[in-house]
């Protein structure tokens, strides 16, 4: 029996890196697209890649880049997957004020490319996996957010991957395509980028304690997320394309909890005594010899803030029969382990 042969846009990040792991498990053969870079980005996957250069070459990676119709259009057709994965984006937030035509060109215009690419290459067995995000819900309307709520987004970012949700869902309809959204809410591990805010307090916390750094600064300590682990996270997207037909599907925890709430596990998981003092953006953490380790600057802050976010995954539970394995305490007991032994 021949092995599925599965493309990964994206294969570098946190995603693509557990994603290309778990279906190395499941015994695929993996193909990987990276952006050229002159620095060395390959860090997440290096472990697999050396090992598919020695053994069987399971696992091979290919320059390519989403805002490059041609390089997208000519992979597909000469790889011929059968499952795609676009986990390729600009997928900062905060960076997406900052270039939001780039973000635009990534974020949505790539998901499009990729499917213009599956239907010019007739790949009609083709499966799609969409990357969607919770940030497409910004200023909810409704909590918790499900399949049905109403997207607001607040952000560049929120407002590309809206428009990337709506043409899969364009391609699935008009040309009987098995184009599936996963709207995922946020998911750490320790592998996580160094800017986002999970990895910024584990990652400081740890020098902190360690007397390698002094100070961590931060923007909203009040905005809340439902936080899960990546591993899970990627099961998840492989049982949305083995499900029987193309749909949308949340994927999320069901908890929720401030970006201070966060602090506080980690610190209490370093035994790192914190306290409190002032409001808002006076707001700021004391250690146990009253020197002030954490602080908020209004530069961390967005322009336009996205304060709550909290998944009902409910549809994922009974049909995809998928559950997170991870709680937030064994999440950051991740994280926190990882930065640990690499300090």
């Amino acid at each position: 029996m021949n092995k599925k042969i599965a493309l990964i846009f994206g294969v570098t990040g946190q995603d693509g890196s557990y994603l290309a792991k778990f279906l190395l498990k499941k015994n695929y053969k993996v193909h990987g697209i990276k952006r050229r870079s002159s620095s060395i980005n390959t860090t997440r996957i290096d472990d697999i890649y050396e090992d598919s250069l020695r053994k069987k070459k399971n696992f091979l990676l290919h320059y390519g880049d989403v805002t490059d119709s041609l390089s997208v259009v000519k992979l597909i057709s000469s790889i011929k997957p059968d499952e795609i994965y676009n986990l390729a984006a600009q997928s900062h937030v905060a960076v997406s004020f900052e270039i939001p035509e780039y973000t635009a060109n990534a974020d949505g215009l790539g998901t499009l490319r990729i499917l213009e690419g599956i239907r010019s290459a007739k790949l009609k067995k083709c499966k799609f996996y969409q990357a969607g995000t919770s940030e497409m819900f910004g200023k909810v309307l409704e909590n918790p957010q499900n399949e049905k709520t109403p997207f607001r987004p607040r952000s560049p970012y929120g407002a590309a991957k809206v428009y990337s949700h709506w043409i899969t869902v364009n391609y699935r309809e008009s040309y009987n395509m098995f184009a599936a959204n996963g709207i995922l809410f946020n998911h750490e591990s320790p592998v996580r980028g160094e800017t986002f805010v999970t990895k910024k307090i584990t990652q400081a916390l740890v020098k902190i304690k360690n007397k390698k750094q002094k100070k961590l600064i931060l923007g909203n300590l009040h905005a809340k997320r439902d936080w899960g682990h990546a591993e899970d996270y990627v099961e998840a997207m492989w049982k949305v394309l083995q499900y029987k037909k193309a749909d949308d599907w949340v994927i999320a925890t069901g908890n929720q909890y401030s970006v201070k709430t966060f602090i506080n596990l980690v610190a209490k998981k370093l035994n790192i005594k914190l306290s409190w003092k002032g409001k808002g953006i006076n707001e700021k953490a004391y250690d146990k010899n009253n020197q002030c380790i954490i602080e908020c600057n209004k530069q961390y802050f967005r322009p336009a803030e996205v304060e709550t976010l909290l998944g009902d995954s409910r549809k994922a539970h009974s049909l995809l029969k998928w559950k997170p394995k991870h709680d937030i305490h064994s999440l950051i007991d991740d994280m926190v382990n990882f930065e640990l032994k690499n300090i």
